[in-house]
């Protein structure tokens, strides 16, 4: 096994410098870029990213810039993202950089996994790429990629194998070349040893040495544990309009979507009448329910089954800010959950 994780630091660089894709992120190995990139592409595509990391860097261009901006334009730029608490972390660890650090970015590893929200994965990105260090960055491509190359049944979702994975390509770095090597696994996986489908063996640069290929077991490969089915909770969400302002409510400091803005809503699915009355007792004098639209949104551990109930209202009261719909376009984040009835 430890044979082919040292053919693969000895193919996979130069494949990386002929086949990787242009990304914004990759123009440069300024430590502040690296970061923010890898935070982002946590659980999102990267065609999604690109637009959000170029708005981002122009809005708040250095670390200074991320640890003073105000929580409201953070979440707008972050719009749509999704798990929010990602860009809250940014902020924190730009906050521990400049009083921790004196605004430079740390190179030591230890130091760099300490900043709030860096693991293990992107400790070992910015090491490697940043400061040409051999600390892996193993993810579910790599783990992919490996798993195939070795034939490897450990299921990839057991700590066990990520560590057994993570010490053998760290003893195998080829010095000078960490970054490359750390992004052309990144690569591999996602552009042909992908997770969707056949990979395409046919032009992959470690044909030669994979058992995957030469068993033709690729299919079977990675082996992962059977994920536990996410609960379900049902919501109402009142979009509530009085003249040209609508209702926003600010979520619980703490839990799902903490600090977020979002339409007012309230656990259950509520019936026409109910929801006509909850309306009246915030105080906003509903005078037409002209429209229910369903919509579900999944998180992680949880899926909401939300009815959006649309009304017209008489008084912009309640415990609410009343805001315009440019407001809304501009300047209130809405998270994905609550923007589908804005977009609906």
């Amino acid at each position: 096994m430890e044979e082919r994780f040292l053919k693969l630091a000895q193919v996979l660089p130069d494949w990386y410098q002929s086949h990787r894709r242009d990304l914004p992120w990759r123009r440069d190995r300024e430590p502040y870029h690296v970061w923010l990139s890898e935070i982002m592409l946590q659980q999102t595509r990267v065609e999604a990213v690109k637009g959000y990391y170029l708005r981002f860097l122009d809005a708040l261009p250095t670390v200074d810039a991320l640890a003073q901006a105000e929580p409201d334009l953070l979440h707008k730029l972050w719009e749509g993202l999704g798990y929010y608490t990602r860009v809250r972390n940014l902020q924190k660890a730009a906050r521990q950089i400049l009083e921790d650090h004196g605004g430079v970015f740390p190179t030591d590893h230890k130091e760099v996994l300490s900043l709030a929200g860096i693991g293990d994965y992107t400790a070992g990105a910015i090491c490697s790429i940043c400061f040409e260090q051999p600390t892996p960055a193993v993810d579910g491509n790599v783990l992919r990629v490996t798993s195939r190359v070795n034939a490897c049944y450990d299921p990839i979702t057991d700590v066990k194998t990520k560590k057994a994975v993570s010490s053998k390509l760290a003893a195998v770095y080829p010095a000078g070349r960490c970054g490359d090597f750390t992004q052309s696994l990144m690569e591999l996986g996602a552009t042909v040893c992908g997770p969707n489908g056949a990979p395409h063996c046919d032009v992959c640069p470690c044909r030669d040495f994979c058992l995957a290929y030469e068993m033709g077991c690729q299919m079977e490969l990675p082996v992962k544990a059977a994920k536990k089915e996410r609960r379900v909770e049902e919501k109402t969400v009142f979009l509530m309009r009085c003249g040209d302002q609508y209702a926003v409510a600010r979520r619980p400091e703490t839990g799902l979507l903490a600090g977020l803005w979002a339409f007012p809503h309230v656990d259950g699915k509520q019936s026409p009448q109910a929801a006509l009355d909850q309306a009246a007792a915030w105080g906003v004098h509903p005078k037409e329910l002209w429209k229910t639209v369903e919509k579900s949104h999944i998180f992680t551990h949880v899926r909401w089954d939300m009815t959006g109930v649309y009304l017209t209202c008489g008084q912009p009261a309640g415990p609410f800010r009343w805001v315009t719909a440019e407001e809304i376009r501009e300047e209130v984040g809405l998270p994905t959950a609550f923007r589908q009835f804005w977009e609906d």
